[in-house]
């Protein structure tokens, strides 16, 4: 390709800037061989002109398309150079806000100064077995690889992590540490890793300080050897230390501190155990106030001492050395304040009383004379005599120094030790994996000793690094078979020679060490002699003879010789440390034990050769030669191992979280090698693909001609056809390679290929639209057009028809006119004419006036006679009515009479009714425990009466038909005329009588309407009352309502409880299941070792302590031995004592039960005698007084013969008929209202109460029946009110009282776990069993307790049923009787055979439960079993056996079956746990067992859907539900261990299946990758979603043959779908790669092919498909828009499911597929963080997808007859016999 190819117009390229190191910009013109100047445009706008340097013509670095920007893998970059790599770290780190990126081999992992939610535990599990290419850049990843390949290659492996200071080491190396402890499977590891992390406050607090770059920088360099067992658990560590920074404990640079220890020594110096330190402000000592920075914001160093003390006690190390550890670093504080006087140039003296040296010997325990002394003097030592001289001011002081830092440094390398012994581990070492936390390349203003040992090491430690990148590069070629040339590669073993090899660097310091008067400057001119010409590497500062330069790999150091001497020497007065071990303290005494050994070696060495002084000067090391011997050391073990490397990068030196400072991280680059690595890359191929994933990335660049059936030979033809220069790639045997900048060319073909694409279908498009824009404006302008001419035409119609209206209108207005003058002249004629008749019409009417003045004078005289006449007759009429009316107002008056004897009447019964009232609701309390049998007397009752009432009203309508009659006859009186004149007469008597009665009416009539106005007061009182009893009702109505609602939410509430509740039940059964198997495990085990590594006699031993164990576990009759100890004999509860206690009791409550259902039959008896004979002897009277009515009405002869018409009697016996009647039919309206209303009161409670009693108000009765109906109804009301209110409240303290059960019963058991981890094995055992004998103890006497009711129930129906067998057998026997009397004893009689009558049991003998278990448990296949008998099958054969041992009553036979049956479940399920056939088997079976127990236990609840046959095969003797509740557990414990397995068979599909494989074909084609590619498979062996549904169609089916139950399989498939979406969802938050448009449709039609098999299976209805709730919203955020703030409302509206973290995280990782697409910008996440700012969620990234959902156990019958199974002969089980 040339370079005008590339640099042509539009192409972006980077320029080099002082500020940001390197600014992006644009061609803006092509570029063309020969230009001196490239023009170009910044981001900004502006234009400048870029030189070329004519001699080297090297162009500016282009820059890669935007889709390879953000890259996982830096080497999956097509142009490899520094601008690209600090680019796309750029990107990554703050837009993405990624801190781990991939470099080839290396993971650079950027400090994002602050937490990150990603290293919890779900995301170590996320990590765990995955590919180092298939999930996004992380620590975890690394440490992953590590592991796997330690246990797939047996090799050690070492992960090696540096950096600078601040850069992240140390938590990087901490947490690699705790995925080994994690992914590892020991059962120890947890201890371990908490020794491991305990180490680490120790280590920072002796070994950490601040520094001006880091608030807690490592001053030492350490590597950890994890060591793990063949089974690859961790069973220990040990930690190396590298060169102790010892000069930070006497002098720190300003704002910096010295080691952590010494400043939270003083923050705690206020503790009673720290006052005898004599200690205080950190300010007050030398050592500890030179940096002026003693406080580190947010840190307290008192709390800090706690962890450290915490972390001491946790690795074992005594109180007492913890003492001796603080008192010696105390005394190293008062040393600092130790005043050196100078009296002369030569000579100094410390004063004996100085009071910090006082202190420093007391807690030194050293006599403070010989202290004082020997720091000021020192001891010489020559061939003939050794003398004491005096030391000047500054070599006191620098031997004070001297001397704090060697015992800072003893007590440092004994801390060091004490913590590899807390971690060393007994067991062999099968394999380590190391983590190296070593200190990066270091450059200061001022270099010193210190770093050039650290840029040493890393010299090396880079020398190796290259080495190991160019083995790998040289490996992946030859692997490939391609043809390759040797890369060149910076080596930097010259300058590795110049520092360590002889002459160098530190062979001259060594030597110059050794001389008697060596000091920095002679080192420094023999440096400048040896090595200034010699070696390239060395160089000499122009301004400083006491400087010299180094030239390091990564960048050049100048180091001041000032102190290298000093300290490459180390040297401590002899006679100092002599001074120290003759103290008192024991514990200073260790410190000095290997230098006591070491020189009396010496000692021993130069008697020999007579040379003792210079022997010892020869023979110890210096600092340089050790340091050297631990580097060699050190190199050798990481070439030994295969090593990981991480590279931490310090983003800026401010701390500010997600800002990187591009000049301090290339600095950072260059010098961890990151640099050189893209540099060994770019050199050979970078770019490395698959020919599958070139082919289906481009496959646009191809024609259909080009395609063939071999995928190498169209790539091969494809690149030959495109790059014509064959150098820039190469085939291999899977893979092409390319070199750098080919794969941007390709991209740039592709984006122009589709560039070209889009155009022509945006053509095409436009074309379209356009085309459809013209027809649709033609047919527009044509409707226009249609409109216009009708518009037109229909204008013209109006013009014609305005024209004929117009004529119309003149010729009608021509009519008028005409019609008017016609009017006119008619009108005045026939005014003439009226007037002329008018004349001769008053001319006749005078006329006429004359005549009738005669007519009116005959009219008065003839009214004159009528008025006469019609006086007369009037006097008459109105004598004739005043005695009309005299009979009337008797009549009234007899009414009212009658009317106020009704009232009081209705006055009095009121007062009587209200006692009766009373009375009656207390009977109707009292009767409605039997209201069905007083509904069945009430309704004969009103049958009866109905009867008499018909009588009664036959008799009244005889009664009326002779009322009627005597009408008649009164009618037929023809004496009333004749009387007129009797009438006439007695006139004047009547009126008297009149005046009298007048006055006694209207006495009368006040008295009546006071007694009315009485009565209105009481019914509007009545009234009152009634209303606010019904006020009171409704009130009561509402707040039962709002009770109810209350109790709803509470009874929700508490299934909400109840629920948690059974999950923590289910998870700590599970768990107590899981730690007993661990505890089997561990006894098998240890049993193993006993039997393979001790001698027959300490077997012996063994075998009695275990049949003492046994003796003991039989004493206590456990009924779940099995549960601890399989191959031991099993002990049981004495069941037939328990069972006859619970029938004794059974009984006693049934005799009570009985005795109280007699009495209150007896009670309500005599009630009821008492009240029919009160009604009886009421309608005897009534009969009787009817019976005499119709005497006298009909005895004629008799002297009650009726009166005759007329006469008095008769008329008071009308008078009282009428009355009579009157009030019949007011009484019968008010029962018409009274019934029509308790009608309407019924109706609202839906429920018809008949009342028990009838009392008559009246003749008939119907008043007071309808008002009792009335009373009685709102009494019903207010007792079903209270009735439901009790229920409520019975039901909620139900409910309340199990779930304080459950969480008493939860503690209990957590106490006991908590309890029986402390305790020992035996102890743990013993504590167990008792504490289970306990509570089933408890259990069975608060089943006995509570199933009193139920047990009673059962015997009543066990008595009934048995009744009903023996009279069946009677009425048989009867019958067979009497077919033999009437048959024909001549007759032939055939003898047939009676068939067998199976009774639903098996028959086995006492012993052969054994047999029985290894037939149908142990020794059965589900596979034959499920496919050839019936479901269910081995829990049925089971169950017909218990069943027998019931029917002879052998409790011992039922619980030893029992036992042995739930013992050899478990042993199967261990054994083969992992088949999913066998596991689903014994589901089934377990469960179709205790459903078996429930079902024919006898209990009402359980035998509802039983058949009448199946409720005769019920237990009769033994009650089980305690084995119902263990095998219920166990059936728990086999569905954890189901999905358990079935996870483990989905666990390799549903990654693979759900986002890797491209259902969609086609969509888009994948990105480019690097060096850490994607496990993928071959298209033969792609898993798809149809291998995912095919597995859960093969688990369905097989549960189904199993017969398991639909509620269980709803329960598993909700799980498993769960389990789906957690995986699916965690990987795609973990897989930037993954976080696309493409993708997400992808996972949308995956998601949707799961909910169709769902539907397929009519499962849709189990709640799986709400738990894809999360994954289908993620999938929809990754194709919605996502730009405006709209879209963000409708994301956050859209995303329920997911939290906020997962939202933003998606929304982080979402990554364009092709270059049309877009990133999401910055400021659209922080509006959606925003926008979600207040949602109330976990915090958490991932889902749980350890989770598992709370299991019901549903009861569900069986409608298999035990009769009718038979036992097939395959099973081999001859032993059992059907009965």
């Amino acid at each position: 390709m040339a370079a005008c190819e590339l640099y042509a117009q539009y192409a972006r390229v980077w320029l080099p800037d002082a500020r940001d190191v390197w600014k992006s910009a644009e061609l803006t013109k092509d570029y063309r061989p020969g230009d001196l100047k490239l023009s170009v445009q910044l981001e900004d706008g502006t234009e400048v002109e870029h030189k070329i340097d004519p001699r080297t013509n090297n162009l500016p670095p282009l820059r890669n398309p935007n889709i390879l920007v953000g890259e996982n893998d830096l080497t999956a970059l097509s142009y490899l150079h520094e601008p690209a790599v600090l680019h796309n770290l750029k990107v990554r780190f703050i837009d993405s806000k990624l801190i781990y990126t991939y470099c080839g081999i290396v993971l650079v992992a950027i400090n994002p100064y602050e937490s990150l939610p990603i290293y919890e535990a779900d995301i170590i599990n996320a990590y765990s077995g995955q590919n180092m290419g298939d999930m996004d850049p992380h620590i975890f990843a690394v440490a992953e690889e590590a592991y796997k390949q330690m246990a797939r290659d047996e090799r050690n492996q070492s992960i090696i992590v540096s950096g600078e200071s601040g850069a992240g080491k140390t938590v990087s190396a901490k947490y690699a540490m705790r995925y080994f402890a994690t992914v590892s499977c020991s059962s120890s590891e947890a201890s371990v890793e908490e020794r491991v992390l305990a180490s680490n406050p120790i280590m920072e607090a002796l070994g950490n300080a601040k520094t001006t770059r880091n608030d807690n920088s490592s001053r030492f360099g350490k590597y950890i050897e994890i060591g793990f067992d063949q089974k690859h658990c961790i069973i220990g560590a040990n930690m190396r230390t590298y060169l102790l920074e010892k000069s930070r404990v006497v002098f720190q640079a300003d704002e910096e501190r010295n080691y952590h220890i010494f400043y939270q020594l003083c923050a705690s110096s206020h503790l009673p155990e720290f006052k005898a330190f004599k200690l205080g402000c950190a300010d007050d000592f030398h050592y500890t106030n030179q940096g002026q920075s003693p406080v580190i914001a947010g840190v307290d160093d008192a709390k800090d001492m706690c962890n450290t003390r915490r972390a001491f006690s946790m690795l074992g190390i005594g109180e007492s050395d913890q003492m001796a550890i603080y008192q010696i670093i105390a005394a190293i504080l008062h040393l600092s304040n130790v005043e050196v006087k100078d009296q002369s140039a030569e000579r100094s003296s410390i004063s004996p009383e100085n009071a910090h040296l006082v202190v420093f010997c007391e807690l030194m325990g050293v006599p403070c004379e010989e202290m004082a002394h020997w720091l000021c003097h020192r001891k010489l030592k020559t061939t003939t005599e050794t003398f004491v001289k005096p030391v000047s001011k500054i070599n006191a002081v620098n031997g004070r120094d001297a001397l704090a830092k060697h015992i800072y440094a003893r007590v440092f390398s004994w801390i060091v030790c004490s913590v590899n012994n807390a971690l060393k581990s007994a067991a062999k070492q099968s394999s380590f994996i190391g983590v190296l936390d070593i200190y990066g390349f270091e450059t200061f203003d001022v270099n010193s000793f210190e770093q050039f040992c650290i840029n040493y090491a890393n010299e090396k430690l880079q020398q190796q690094f290259n080495l190991h990148v160019f083995k790998l590069e040289q490996e992946e070629y030859l692997r490939e078979e391609i043809s390759w040339t040797l890369i060149d590669f910076a080596d930097n073993q010259p300058c590795i020679d110049l520092i360590e090899a002889k002459l160098g660097v530190l062979d001259l310091l060594d030597e110059e060490c050794k001389m008697p008067k060596g000091s920095d400057d002679t080192w420094a001119q023999k440096l400048y002699n040896t090595l200034l010409k010699q070696n390239a590497h060395f160089d000499k500062p122009r301004m400083s003879n006491r400087a010299f330069i180094v030239h390091h790999f990564a960048d050049k150091v100048e180091y001041q010789c000032d102190g290298f001497l000093e300290k490459n020497k180390d040297t401590v007065n002899e006679e100092q440390i002599n001074v120290l071990k003759k103290s008192k303290v024991d514990w200073l005494l260790k410190l000095f034990e290997d230098d006591e050994k070491a020189t009396s070696s010496r000692n021993t060495r130069a008697s020999v050769t007579g040379r003792a002084g210079q022997s010892q000067r020869d023979n110890k090391k210096t600092v340089g030669l050790q340091f050297r011997q631990s580097l060699h050391l050190l190199m050798d073990t990481l070439n030994a191992t295969t090593p990981h490397y991480v590279r931490c990068i310090k983003p800026n030196d401010n701390k500010s979280p997600f800002i990187m400072d591009p000049v301090r991280a290339v600095q950072q680059l260059r010098a961890c090698g990151i640099l050189e690595t893209i540099r060994i890359s770019a050199a050979g191929f970078p770019s490395r693909w698959t020919y599958q994933e070139f082919f289906s990335r481009y496959r646009v660049l191809m024609k259909q001609k080009d395609v063939f059936h071999d995928g190498k030979q169209t790539c091969k033809n494809l690149l030959e056809k495109l790059v014509k220069n064959q150098h820039l790639y190469q085939f291999g045997k899977n893979k092409i390679f390319f070199r750098a900048g080919l794969v941007a060319y390709l991209e740039k073909l592709r984006s122009d290929k589709l560039r070209m694409a889009c155009v022509r279908i945006q053509k095409t498009i436009r074309c379209w639209l356009a085309r459809k824009k013209y027809l649709r404006m033609r047919e527009c302008a044509i409707t226009i057009q249609r409109h216009v001419r009708g518009h037109q035409a229909r204008c013209y119609v109006m013009f014609l028809q305005r024209t004929r209206a117009a004529v119309i209108i003149q010729r009608n207005l021509r009519m008028w006119v005409t019609r008017t003058r016609y009017q006119q002249l008619r009108s005045a004629a026939i005014a003439i004419q009226c007037f002329l008749r008018a004349y001769m019409a008053r001319k006749q009417y005078y006329k006429l006036v004359f005549e009738r003045k005669a007519v009116v004078i005959q009219k008065w005289i003839k009214g004159w006679q009528a008025r006469a006449h019609y006086k007369r007759t009037m006097a008459a009429i109105v004598l004739l009515q005043s005695c009309v009316r005299r009979m009337k107002a008797k009549k009234e008056l007899k009414n009212l009479k009658v009317e106020a004897r009704s009232v009081e009447r209705i006055k009095k019964l009121n007062v009587g009714m209200e006692n009766k009232i009373m009375q009656l609701q207390h009977k109707i309390n009292e009767q409605h425990k039997d209201n069905r049998e007083l509904s069945e007397r009430l309704n004969f009752m009103e049958k009866s009466q109905t009867t008499e009432r018909e009588k009664q009203n036959r008799e009244i309508e005889n009664l009326r038909r002779s009322e009627q009659e005597a009408k008649t006859k009164a009618a037929a009186l023809p004496s009333l005329l004749e009387q007129l004149s009797f009438l006439q007469h007695e006139l004047e008597n009547t009126r008297k009588e009149k005046e009298d009665l007048e006055e006694h009416t209207k006495v009368y009539k006040e008295q009546t309407q006071q007694v009315v106005d009485d009565l209105n007061m009481k019914n509007s009182l009545l009234n009152s009352e009634k209303d606010e009893l019904n006020k009171q009702i409704l009130e009561q109505a509402v707040q039962l309502q709002g009770t109810e609602l209350t109790n709803v939410e509470d009874a929700k509430q508490m299934e909400k409880d109840l629920t948690e509740e059974r999950y923590r039940y289910q998870a700590l059964l599970s768990e107590h299941l899981h730690l007993e198997e661990r505890h089997r495990d561990a006894e098998e085990e240890m049993n193993l070792c006993n039997v393979r590594n001790t001698l027959s006699v300490w077997f012996n031993h063994m075998v009695v302590f275990i049949s003492c164990i046994l003796v003991s576990l039989k004493r206590l009759s456990w009924p779940m031995l099995a549960v601890f100890s399989q191959d031991e004999t099993q002990a049981t509860v004495d069941l037939p004592v328990l069972l006859k206690l619970q029938r004794k009791v059974k009984e006693l409550e049934q005799d009570k039960q009985s005795l109280w259902q007699q009495l209150e039959n007896r009670e309500e008896a005599q009630q009821e005698k008492a009240k029919w004979q009160e009604l009886d002897s009421e309608n005897k009277k009534l009969k009787q007084n009817l019976n005499e009515l119709r005497k006298s009405l009909t005895n004629e002869s008799s002297e009650f013969a009726p009166p005759t018409a007329g006469s008095l009697p008769y008329n008071i016996l009308l008078e009282q008929l009428s009355s009579s009647n009157d009030e019949l039919e007011m009484r019968k309206e008010e029962v018409l209202l009274l019934r029509s209303h308790m009608v309407r009161q019924e109706a609202l409670k839906h429920k018809v109460r008949k009342s028990t009693n009838i009392h008559t108000l009246n003749e008939d009765g119907e008043l007071w029946l309808a008002y009792e109906g009335l009373k009685e109804t709102n009494r019903i009301l207010e007792c079903q009110m209270q009735e439901q209110k009790r229920a409520t409240d019975e039901e909620n303290r139900k409910l309340l009282d199990e779930v304080n059960k459950f969480k008493a019963e939860k503690e209990q058991q957590q106490k006991l776990l908590t309890q029986s981890l402390l305790l020992p094995e035996d102890a743990r055992i013993e504590a167990s069993l008792k504490h289970e004998m306990t509570r089933l103890t408890s259990e069975n006497l608060v089943s006995l307790l509570w199933s009193g009711s139920v047990v009673e129930l059962m015997v009543q129906q066990e008595q009934q049923e048995e009744t009903i067998r023996k009279l069946k057998k009677q009425l048989k026997v009867h019958i067979k009787k009497l077919e033999d009397l009437e048959g024909d004893p001549g007759r032939a009689v055939n003898i047939t055979r009676k068939e067998k009558e199976y009774r639903g049991m098996l028959e086995y003998r006492e012993g052969d439960e054994t047999r029985l278990v290894k037939k149908l448990v142990t020794d059965l296949k589900p596979r034959g079993v499920a496919v050839s008998f019936i479901p269910g099958l081995p829990a049925y054969i089971i169950f017909m056996c218990v069943r027998y041992a019931d029917n002879v009553n052998d409790d011992q036979r039922v619980s030893t079956l029992l036992n042995s049956t739930i013992s050899g479940i478990k042993g199967v399920i261990k054994k083969r746990g992992i088949d999913f056939e066998v596991v689903s088997f014994w589901l089934a079976n377990t469960c179709r067992l205790m459903h078996c127990l429930k079902q024919y236990s006898g209990d009402e609840a359980f035998t509802t859907h039983n058949t009448a046959k199946q409720n005769e095969h019920c237990l009769a003797n033994f009650e089980l539900s305690e084995y119902q509740k263990v095998f219920g557990d166990l059936a728990i414990q086999i569905y954890r261990q189901l999905i358990k397995c079935m996870e483990d068979l989905l666990q390799p599909l549903i990654v693979a299946s759900m986002l890797e494989h491209e259902t969609i074909q086609g969509v888009l084609g994948s990105k480019p990758t690097g060096l850490r590619k994607r496990s993928t498979s071959s298209p033969e062996q792609a898993v798809t979603v149809e291998v995912l549904l095919q597995r859960l169609g093969a688990f369905h089916t097989t549960m189904s043959q199993h017969g398991l139950d639909l509620d269980l399989i709803k329960q598993l498939f909700k799980q498993l779908f769960y389990v789906i979406c957690a995986v699916t969802l965690n990987h795609l938050l973990l897989r930037k790669d993954m976080c696309s448009w493409s993708k997400g449709l992808q996972i949308r039609y995956n998601v949707w092919h799961l909910e169709e098999w769902l539907v397929e299976r009519e499962l849709s209805d189990c709640g799986a498909k709400e738990t894809l709730e999360p994954l289908i919203q993620a999938a929809q955020l990754l194709q919605i828009k996502k730009k405006t703030e709209a879209d963000a409302q409708i994301i956050c509206t859209m995303c329920t499911a997911l939290t906020t973290a997962q939202i933003v995280k998606v929304l982080t990782l979402y990554t364009p597929v092709i270059e049309f697409e877009e990133r999401v910008s910055t400021t659209f996440i922080t509006t959606i963080k925003n926008l979600l700012k207040d949602r109330v969620e976990s915090t958490t990234l991932m889902m749980d997808a350890k989770k598992i959902f709370s299991i019901t156990l549903p009861f569900s019958p069986s409608c298999v007859a035990l009769e009718t199974i038979q036992i097939p002969a395959s099973l081999n089980m001859g032993f059992v016999t059907r009965i």
